[in-house]
């Protein structure tokens, strides 16, 4: 058995009551919501290992609810949609969304995309954060009491608005964020289309934090999407 729990978000009982069989036949817990504003409260009080959530949904869609749950859970999204474009998948992939499945799909591939995307997360964060203060990814020490970046022991300096994008990265580890998200996070102001101010602060730190830029071990970039560290 596998374990952990499951929210599924859909108002299609179809769909509930066939995952709700794979998924508890696996070993997981499986908590149910019909929008996003019934997944929100559930989210509130109890504690979640991944989402499984539907884009069309009644009072609050799963595009609006990712981008809520997005601003304080960092646990892995999976979207379902009959949307198959590929805008719609770049959109609920920018949002925050982990993984994206096109209906209709076999409820054998949601459950091994469901233990893939938590054993990933798992194992992205067993010892990467060493206490409240300190994140340690590889060679990477980012302390966030002193404000102070090390790789292989050797401290980097960095500007004040860099660290808060590397920190804002390393918290959100196996996320990929958007520039729109980024920036939002550090500047605390709306993003507007033609900004780079994003991509321009990332080759800083890479010339800084990485041992070949236009190669990098830690930032990557995720074409069309944003950036995340692995």
């Amino acid at each position: 058995m596998f374990g952990g729990t499951i929210l599924l978000v859909d108002d299609e009982k179809e769909i509930v009551d066939l995952l709700e069989i794979y998924l508890k036949n696996e070993g997981f817990i499986l908590l149910k919501a019909s929008n996003g504003i019934e997944a929100l409260e559930i989210l509130n009080s109890q504690h979640v290992d991944l989402i499984i959530l539907d884009v069309m949904m009644p009072q609050m869609d799963g595009i609006e609810a990712c981008m809520k749950i997005r601003e304080e859970k960092h646990m892995p999204i999976i979207m379902l949609s009959a949307k198959s474009q590929e805008m719609d998948k770049i959109t609920g992939l920018s949002i925050g969304a982990d993984d994206y499945v096109v209906k209709p799909f076999s409820p054998l591939e949601i459950t091994a995309r469901v233990k893939s995307q938590l054993r990933r997360y798992r194992q992205l964060n067993v010892s990467s954060i060493k206490n409240d203060n300190e994140i340690i990814i590889d060679d990477l020490v980012i302390n966030i009491a002193t404000h102070k970046v090390s790789i292989d022991h050797n401290e980097v300096r960095l500007t004040p608005r860099e660290f808060a994008i590397l920190q804002v990265l390393a918290r959100n580890r196996g996320i990929v964020l958007s520039m729109e998200k980024i920036y939002e996070n550090v500047w605390n102001e709306p993003f507007w289309e033609s900004n780079n101010t994003i991509m321009v602060h990332i080759r800083k730190i890479r010339e800084k934090i990485e041992k070949d830029p236009s190669n990098p071990q830690y930032i990557k970039t995720v074409w069309g999407i944003g950036y995340t560290i692995e």
